[in-house]
Parts: C-alpha cells; structure tokens; sequence
C-alpha cells in the first residue's frame, strides 16, 4: 500500500517556542526539523514533508498572512500530490486563520491546523502530540469534504465553530454549541457528527479591505463608529448585547455608517447562541434589521470580521453581502 503524504508548514508560535535559559521567559526556537525528525520515527506508514514559513507569535499573525499562507497551500498542492496538509500556528489567532482558510477554499483535501499551551521548555509540552494527532486526521480518508479542522488535545473540531476558552488550559479549544467533531484515539481517526455550519466560499484574489470590530457595553455610543467612519474603515463589526442589541445611543453612528456605504455587521458578545432580530424597540435586533444591519447568525466577531473583509473584496452593496450572513 502506497503512504499517505502529508506537508507540514510552520508558521511559529509557542509549538515553536523555548524558555530563554537567562530570563526563563519564553522566546522563539528553531526546533521544527528536530520534532519532524522524531514525528517520523513514530509515524513510519506516513510521509512527511515540512515547510518552514514563518516563525511568528499568533499576536503578528495578521489577514495579510493569512492570504499568503493560502497561495503557499494552493502552490504546493498543484505541484505535489499531498493526501492532507497541516499547520503549526500560535493558539492566539489560530482559530482566525483557520476560518480564513476555510473560507477561501473549497477542496476535499484535509487542511488541519495545530499549535501547543506549552513550549517544548515546559513540563507537559502538548505540541509533539498536537502535531502526532494533526497528521493522522490529515491523513484520514475521513477528513475529506469536512472542511479545515483544528486539532488540540486530541480533539478534532471544525474551523467554523471553535474558539479558544480558557487562557492556559490545554483543553481551551472549544465547539460551545454541539461538542467536537470527533476524536483522535491512539491512531485512529473517529467521527462522531458532521459540520453544522454552512460555510461560504469566496476566493479572493487580493485582500485590501479594513473592517473593525466595537465591543458593545451600557452606554456604549456612536463615538468609536464615527471615528471609523471618518478614517475611512470598509465596515464595522458589533460585538452587541444579548441577542443582538445596542444602545439606543449607537443608532446615529450605526445610521451614519450605512448611510455612507460601510456595512456593519451584528454578533454577540454572548459565548454561545445566534444573533436574531427578536426585539423591536429601538436599538433591539428587529430595528437594527429594519435598518440595513447584517446578522451573523453564530459566527463570534473574530470570524465575522474576516467574512467581511473577504466578501468586500468581491461585493460592495448590502444586498450581495447579505447572502454571507443573513
């Protein structure tokens, strides 16, 4: 039987990262090709190739990197037949990359993303097992159609719905609403559900636009939406309150916004459920509806903001942009 092949790339992040031995604090190694070496040794029935394409800390990790990461996927599986491709990525923002890349491609290709709580310094370094664990999903027939998934802690979980809970805890990667996609036991690769997310697709060919993001809280006002405005943002994201509601105060700026053409669009603060238009006094979801908001039915802010900065590049009115999220 013929291998599976599987490409690793390295982007940083604290699965790359040391103690400095004089301040013990933590610092960027250059170990990738020592781990492959040893992941080799383990995993004889696969063959690994490995790329090295930054060694960046998640917090530096930014869309235009992300655009970059995707061309390099693109390139490398037009040249070289690879069974499933993963990523080594800071816990930070991998969860953003992830759905970048879910977005942009469309392919049955497994794409599996992966990173470390721990450096290889620290007791109970979990990146040598995250990686282990990350090939094995890429390299599953299983993982084909499923979309880009993240792989931490043995648990497999859909780019769409994770998001990092918990600031240290080597479990903190969670699907809130219906649990992880699966689970990887030993060697074996088991899927317990499907996706529930209905991803869309948009293959950008430059990444240009600007979109923010405003948390939402009492007495929140149209300041920080007018400033945006004024520096010429491309569109707005409200992380608002509850269900998806602001204060009556945020209704001039919101208005102001969609008046000059920056779509904004509505998430919650709120870990878990959707947004919907429920409430119909001002300011409540019905109204910011009535207005021309965008709703981003569960999708958290951090998602919802590259969606936009994604659609923007091939859209430029709401009623085209409205398909991505209402």
């Amino acid at each position: 039987m013929n291998k599976k092949r599987v490409l690793v790339i390295f982007t940083g992040g604290t699965i790359a990262m040391m103690n400095d031995l004089n301040t013990m604090r933590t610092v960027m190694s250059s170990g990738n090709i020592n781990l492959i070496e040893q992941i080799k040794d383990k995993l004889l029935d696969i063959e690994i190739d490995y790329h090295e394409l930054t060694y960046l800390p998640s917090p530096y990790i930014t869309p235009e990197h992300m655009f970059k990461l995707a061309k390099l996927i693109e390139s490398k599986i037009s040249v070289e037949k690879y069974d499933g491709i993963v990523i080594t990525h800071g816990t930070d923002t991998i969860e953003e990359t992830a759905y970048f890349l879910e977005i942009y491609f469309n392919i049955e290709t497994p794409i599996v993303l992966t990173g470390s709580m721990r450096n290889i310094s620290e007791l109970g370094y979990d990146g040598f097992s995250n990686i282990v664990s990350s090939i094995l999903v890429a390299a599953s027939d299983d993982s084909k159609t499923r979309g880009v998934l993240l792989v931490l802690n043995d648990e497999i979980n859909s780019a769409s719905e994770v998001v990092k809970t918990h600031t240290v805890a080597l479990d903190t990667f969670k699907s809130l609403e219906f649990g992880p996609l699966g689970i990887v036991d030993s060697k074996d690769v088991i899927y317990h559900r499907l996706n529930t997310y209905t991803k869309p697709n948009i293959k950008i060919t430059k990444l240009t636009k600007r979109v923010e993001i405003i948390k939402v809280a009492t007495g929140s006002t149209s300041n920080i939406i007018n400033f945006l405005i004024d520096d010429k943002v491309d569109g707005i994201v409200l992380e608002a309150l509850g269900r998806g509601n602001v204060p009556p105060m945020m209704l001039e700026g919101i208005k102001h916004a969609i008046s000059n053409g920056v779509p904004v669009v509505l998430t919650s603060r709120c870990p878990k459920g959707r947004v919907f238009d429920t409430y119909a006094y001002e300011g409540g979801g019905h109204h910011l509806k009535s207005l021309g908001v965008l709703f981003s039915g569960n999708l958290p802010s951090q998602k919802a903001r590259l969606l936009l900065m994604m659609a923007l590049e091939q859209h430029n009115n709401l009623s085209d942009l409205r398909k991505y999220f209402d």
